[in-house]
């Protein structure tokens, strides 16, 4: 920790550091399953928006050593420490980050449409649902436009045929293929269960812009075991970036 209170992680079984603010978000399991996600070809570009300090920007980043990624954040704090991760990280070279903010839309930045747009949105609309932890932490649970707010930037931010990625409360889905449906398809879901007897608590959504195929329903992540350990095997090798959470 340095005298400006900030911690420095390392994540990805200790190939990636992450240094933090200690009373904002800070990544975890489910930034690190949608980092496992993605499979971005060679010299594809990759957004991911509401990037924070950059836990799942940076993990992705270094499973696919030759694709680009850029990130967007609109808390200033967070894009500031998520730029700084790109180069502790040494990153630079192919990762970037930009403040920005979902309400003002995908053209407010300027960039052109991406391969694939992945995302860890807010997990709730609505202020009354919700007290979360401290106000530094308020932004990455509360969505200020709804899903629908983030639905729309990442079909505007994927090209036709790219992709689009999620991760989100297994309660939302039917939202989720509601608001991607009309521009977006060959829906693949892959639940993620805290054990192989409950439900479901998480849905990672892959969909394709302008995809017509029919809707996959994957074998679903088990998180943990019942025996009393940390991780199930395959959730351990996939955090550890030993292994992707393949589609």
């Amino acid at each position: 920790m340095n005298d400006l209170g900030v911690t420095e992680d390392r994540v990805l079984g200790g190939r990636v550091r992450l240094r933090q603010a200690p009373d904002g978000y800070r990544p975890g399991m489910d930034a690190a399953l949608l980092a496992a996600t993605c499979d971005a070809l060679p010299g594809q570009r990759v957004l991911e928006t509401g990037c924070g300090v950059g836990g799942a920007l940076l993990a992705a980043a270094t499973r696919r050593p030759e694709a680009i990624f850029h990130g967007v954040e609109r808390d200033e704090t967070a894009a500031s420490l998520a730029a700084e991760n790109v180069a502790l990280n040494g990153l630079t070279s192919r990762v970037a980050v930009a403040k920005g903010d979902v309400e003002a839309g995908f053209r407010a930045l300027g960039l052109p449409v991406f391969d694939a747009v992945m995302a860890n949105p807010p997990y709730f609309d609505d202020p009354s649902a919700l007290r979360a932890p401290s106000p530094a932490k308020s932004g990455a649970w509360m969505a200020d436009g709804g899903l629908a707010a983030w639905t729309a930037f990442c079909l505007k931010a994927v090209r036709e045929g790219g992709t689009i990625t999620l991760i989100h409360r297994a309660d939302r889905l039917a939202d989720i293929l509601s608001l991607l449906a009309p521009k977006a398809g060959s829906f693949r879901i892959r639940p993620v269960a805290p054990f192989a007897d409950a439900a479901a608590k998480r849905v990672i959504v892959r969909a394709i812009k302008t995809g017509k195929a029919p809707l996959v329903l994957l074998p679903p992540l088990v998180m943990h075991d019942r025996d009393g350990g940390k991780h199930s095997a395959q959730a351990e090798a996939i955090l550890r970036g030993e292994a992707d959470l393949a589609w």
